[in-house]
């Protein structure tokens, strides 16, 4: 076949290098009509053959869809291909934005996708669907989208799925391979771009591994921990010298921002991207370099920022640039740095991207978010701290967070070399982190459930033991009936241990199975009731230091080398984030709080006069407060720390109850030592035994309960949701919830069929349909916040009382709660949608603009889910307030 008829050397002639050997395989599978799985390294360059199954698309004149997890890279591959085939052949669609739907080539999330194929929309000239970052199918809240589309994705169109590097890639690729036919899987761990692996320990850059190894630990690199470790006394405690106090230990010094950017420039290792597991922490960076004064970008740099600054002010309100940010952030541009995370709106991130692979910037601080599809590849990748916040604790990150993290290191066709930097922090095991850099894959599991509105749109279009079976295909079960026979094995050989230990346990005075549960008895409930009391005490301190204002005289008991102290900062609260006070002490010295200092309340000792204008990095200003409280204790007007103390002590006690599960600890500690075993002289050995067995036995229980729910899972939980839509009655009638989507799928079709929104305005519309998308960061709200009007009130209300029903019938159904309806921006939604500012929406909320954006954006995407399903009447004004939030920074 000549080149010109032959879609792969011509596309090949058409890039400009040749194919590497894994992307011409997986080209050569599109071209011999088998859908291909590739899995491949950030960076290794798996988007050509998504590019080639776009260009086989246009060769062969079918459509192509290319669906990704998230918005900012739809909106690049929307650009991208508009570039190479024109805008008139190229579409874009997301959740709130639709261009050109009917082009021959659309970008779309992969949620729009999915509600495509549910509304059965012909598709029958596709050809190709791209299924980018397909590795989110392990996502815990998004993950089941891919495995819907996956499923039920017409039979003749080929996947081109781009993943990961994974470890379990051939039992994925066998899975789609029952589910979709012909298909291969192109597996390479291969980086074009070679990456090593640094960490920084006092201010000095070492090699991880040692030259040559991907798991043996640098020696210098060890060394110089030991002697940082020797230097500044790990293990040591605070020994006390000869009758005196105890010695303090030397603190040790830490590798400051200014530094790293400065040991990165000495060692051409620069532009960099330093990711930061916090918005403040990312916004804080920028502030600190913004303070001294550092520069990175040169003369042609800084006119090329400005032009793009220019046509971004030209787009915005000018109104809005205040409450935006815009005069750091702009700063920080032209001095070649910025921050990059979910907080900023969109506009001010895309021009992040932009500048950033344009080369006009040195280095971003961003979250992990940064990390995902987009194309922002930096010759270093900076981790500061190896442990991350994941929504309910802090924990380390895994092996395949490092590996999507530190991909982003090394330019394909710049860079001969990639390099990771970790910041060694006092406490970390270097192993700890040679294994994370050493384990490059991770396997993929799935998260698929059926939902309520899955259930709605599989009975609309057959009968129930039909959708049964449908779902049975997920990869969930897949994966579930390949685990049973391991299980199994395990299960038996777990018996006959159990068998073997309850022979050596045996007692000849007594039952020791019946001692030995009571012994477990009281070792649990005495673990309760610690749980118990340290959950109150974190409650109580929470709350003395959430009462603090500044001016107030205070001691920390957890904190008594601090003596008395005066509040010179409140607790404050911004997203995620907790700041504890800060505080003067006597001597004039300013002690930021940390949670680990603080475990006792706060006892209060009175007020001090606190100067109207105070800045603590003024020593003379910090002297002057130190004194007021001097005196003030002198005099008496503040109470003395350690009678305070006392006396907070002894009130404490008399305040608290006596619990009332202490006395059934000591009915449970009188039976242990009337049972006849409790004098046996073998007791304790007997003991061992009984422990072995009882471990041993929890796991069997566990390993019969997975057996017994992997055959059945899908199934099971398939026909509870059906109980459930039965009981409300959305079954046999579904029409409503079938178009809804999302979390609280079930409660909006509810509140839509219950006519919730018929009487109320179109801001109303919108704020009642804000909290139905919406999730606050922070989980310490109590109760429904007040509406801005009576009708919305009683609304938001009805609302809740749907959402009680729901739960009441999920617990019943042994089904996870549907997560309530959160109200938290229902004012702010309100006043935007009446016309107001920004920064006049904003002010007080604690909101960030880019959160307020993304959250106005989905409130759209539900508004016109809503108006779909809705009266003609309801509809209208549905459509009105959506409108009225398109508009500004929501607009883009």
């Amino acid at each position: 076949m000549s080149a010109e008829h032959d879609p792969l050397t011509a596309f090949e002639a058409g890039l400009g290098f040749p194919l590497d050997r894994f992307q011409r395989t997986a080209c050569q599978d599109l071209e011999e009509d088998r859908s291909v799985l590739v899995a491949a390294p950030t960076g290794a360059g798996k988007t050509v053959v998504a590019q080639f199954a776009v260009a086989l698309a246009r060769h062969r004149g079918v459509r192509v869809f290319y669906t990704s997890p998230i918005k900012a890279l739809s909106n690049q591959k929307f650009t991208e291909f508009s570039r190479d085939y024109g805008p008139e052949n190229v579409g874009l669609l997301t959740g709130d934005t639709s261009i050109n739907r009917d082009a021959p080539i659309v970008v779309m999330t992969t949620e729009v996708l999915r509600n495509m194929l549910y509304s059965g929309e012909a598709l029958t000239d596709l050809g190709f669907v791209v299924l980018d970052e397909v590795h989110y199918l392990a996502d815990r809240f998004r993950g089941p989208v891919w495995e819907e589309v996956i499923i039920h994705l017409p039979a003749h169109v080929r996947i081109v799925g781009l993943s990961a590097t994974v470890s379990n890639a051939d039992e994925f690729g066998a899975w789609l391979r029952e589910v979709r036919g012909r298909l291969d899987v192109v597996v390479t761990e291969h980086r074009p771009v070679p990456l090593h692996n640094h960490m920084m320990v006092d201010g000095r850059i070492h090699r991880l591994f040692r030259a040559g190894s991907g798991t043996e630990l640098e020696p210098d690199l060890v060394r110089a921990i030991r002697q940082h470790e020797k230097s500044h006394g790990r293990g040591q405690g605070n020994r006390r010298g000869r009758g005196g106090p105890p010695r303090r230990q030397a603190r040790a010094p830490r590798a400051s921002r200014i530094d790293i950017l400065n040991r990165l420039h000495e060692g051409s290792l620069l532009p960099a991207i330093f990711f930061i597991f916090s918005r403040n922490g990312c916004d804080e960076a920028v502030e600190q370099l913004l303070t001294r004064g550092v520069d990175l970008t040169d003369a042609a740099d800084k006119r090329a920022i400005e032009a793009r600054l220019d046509e971004l002010v030209e787009q915005m309100p000018r109104e809005d640039l205040g409450v935006l940010g815009f005069g750091t952030f702009s700063t920080g541009l032209l001095h070649g740095f910025a921050a990059h995370h979910a907080g900023m709106i969109p506009q001010f991130k895309e021009l992040v991207e932009d500048l950033f692979a344009a080369g006009h910037l040195r280095a971003i601080f961003a979250t992990e978010t940064l990390a995902l599809g987009i194309n922002m590849p930096a010759r270093t990748v900076v981790l500061e701290k190896l442990v991350k916040f994941n929504g309910e604790a802090h924990v380390q990150i895994t092996p395949g967070e490092y590996t999507q993290l530190t991909g982003r290191a090394g330019r394909r066709g710049i860079d001969t070399e990639g390099h990771a930097l970790v910041v060694w922090q006092p406490g970390v095991d270097v192993a700890d982190i040679g294994a994370l850099a050493s384990k490059r894959t991770y396997a993929l599991r799935s998260q698929f459930v059926p939902t309520y509105n899955m259930a709605a749109n599989l009975l609309a279009r057959m009968d129930r033991d039909s959708a049964g079976s449908v779902l049975e295909t997920s990869f969930a079960q897949f994966q579930a009936d390949t685990g049973v026979v391991g299980l199994a094995k395990k299960l038996r050989r777990n018996e006959e241990a159990v068998a073997g230990y309850r022979s050596s346990m045996a007692c000849d005075r007594g039952d020791f199975a019946e001692y030995a549960q009571l012994r477990r008895a009281v070792s649990v409930e005495e673990k309760r009731q610690r749980r118990t009391r340290s959950k109150f005490r974190q409650r109580e301190v929470m709350e003395s230091l959430g009462l603090l204002r500044v001016g107030d005289a205070i001691t920390l008991p957890s904190k008594r080398s601090l003596g008395a102290c005066v509040v010179i900062a409140p607790m404050q609260r911004r997203d995620a984030d907790t700041r504890l006070p800060s505080v003067l002490t006597e001597e004039g010295r300013v002690w930021h709080l940390r949670p680990h200092e603080v475990t006792e309340p706060a006892v209060k000792l009175g007020r001090v006069k606190f100067p109207k204008k105070f800045n603590h990095r003024v020593v003379e200003q910090r002297r002057r407060l130190g004194e007021v409280l001097v005196d003030a204790l002198a005099d008496g007007r503040v109470k003395d720390p350690t009678t305070a103390m006392a006396e907070a002590l002894e009130s404490g006690k008399k305040d608290r109850p006596q619990s009332p599960d202490a006395a059934r600890i000591e009915q449970l500690r009188d039976e242990i030592r009337t049972h006849p075993c409790h004098s046996c002289p073998d007791r304790e050995n007997h003991a061992r035994w009984a422990e072995r067995a009882e471990k041993l036995e929890a796991e069997s229980a566990s390993l019969r309960a997975k057996i017994e729910g992997r055959t059945t899972s899908i199934a099971m939980v398939f026909d509870r949701v059906c109980d459930v839509l039965t009981s409300v009655g959305f079954l046999p009638d579904s029409r409503i919830l079938r178009r809804i989507y999302g979390e609280r799928d079930l409660v909006t079709a509810l509140a839509v069929r219950g006519g919730v929104f018929d009487s109320l305005s179109e801001p109303e519309i919108a704020a009642l349909a804000s909290g139905l998308v919406y999730s606050a960061r922070q989980t310490e709200t109590f109760g429904v916040p007040r509406m801005p009007t009576a009708s919305l009130d009683a609304a938001v209300l009805d609302v809740h009382g749907l959402w009680r029903t729901v739960t009441e019938l999920e617990r019943s159904a042994r089904l996870s709660d549907t997560p309530e309806p959160d109200f938290g921006i229902g004012r702010l939604v309100y006043n935007w949608t009446e016309g107001a500012s920004l920064a006049n929406t904003l002010k007080g909320s604690g909101i960030a603009a880019g959160d307020f954006v993304r959250w106005a954006k989905q409130t759209l995407d539900i508004l016109g889910q809503i108006a779909d399903v809705s009266e003609p009447a309801t509809a209208v004004r549905v459509r009105r307030a959506a409108e009225s939030i398109r508009r500004g920074v929501v607009a883009d």
